[in-house]
């Protein structure tokens, strides 16, 4: 999909569905690894990249993924605590939001505020919620580790932010965008299925709609009381996830 905008800078591996690999562990908060993941002191607030900056970024619409759909078995690491999760640590709750966003996407800044909010008001209510950056730090070092953690930090995320290195796992789930939304059910002794891959709500960064999240809202109501979510889902919009060139 074709538009591009001009931005203002501001940011493992798989256990595929049935075969696993081994779990990508790295030190993370004291000292990072001079590993192929290629981390360095965590010295954020003074070397985070300049604000004046732009690049390009495609808007791109999540597609491709069918309701049904089971939750691919991940292991990743999240930057800010040097933890390793897996989809088996959310297995005890009845939903899952999985979350693509990144940091400087201006998409995800847009809603970013309103994600926090909605997350963390879900998350009394029994819903799971995991946000995903995997984005390579070759084209966009900005969305790298050790700038995912200061993010998480300041934004106060009530959920792990997690890095996908290999972008391994953006691929199992078909993710193509940031942000995309991923909401799956889970009803014993079934595994994780997806229910909603749609967008947050209507608003877009200058559209002046407010931002509600009414979409997701509405579908993550639905699987929390047990109702069926409707299949007519609008896609999310975003800028396309970064490869590894």
């Amino acid at each position: 999909m074709a538009t591009a905008v001009t931005v203002s800078l501001s940011g493992a591996r798989l256990l595929s569905h049935r075969p696993t690999l081994s779990a990508t562990r790295a030190p993370f908060m004291s000292t990072w690894s001079s590993s192929k993941m290629g981390f360095y002191p965590l010295q954020l607030m003074n070397t985070l990249p300049p604000h004046n900056l732009s690049i390009r970024a495609a808007r791109t619409e999540s597609k491709g993924v069918s309701l049904g759909f089971r939750a691919p078995i991940f292991q990743l690491p999240e930057p800010l605590t040097g933890k390793i999760w897996k989809l088996e640590d959310f297995a005890s709750h009845p939903a899952l939001l999985v979350m693509f966003i990144c940091n400087h996407c201006p998409f995800v800044k847009h809603l970013k505020k309103d994600i926090v909010k909605l997350s963390n008001f879900y998350m009394k209510e029994g819903l799971a919620v995991v946000g995903i950056s995997s984005n390579s730090v070759a084209t966009h070092p900005q969305d790298g580790p050790e700038f995912m953690a200061e993010e998480a930090k300041i934004r106060n995320y009530p959920f792990p932010y997690l890095y996908d290195e290999s972008q391994d796992v953006a691929r199992a789930f078909g993710a193509v965008c940031t942000p995309e939304f991923f909401l799956f059910k889970k009803e014993p002794p079934r595994p994780f299925e997806l229910v909603y891959h749609g967008q947050f709500d209507d608003s877009r960064p200058s559209s002046n709609v407010p931002v509600t999240g009414r979409d997701l809202r509405l579908a993550i109501d639905c699987v929390l009381s047990c109702q069926p979510v409707s299949s007519v889902q609008k896609p999310s919009i975003g800028c396309s996830i970064k490869w590894h060139p």
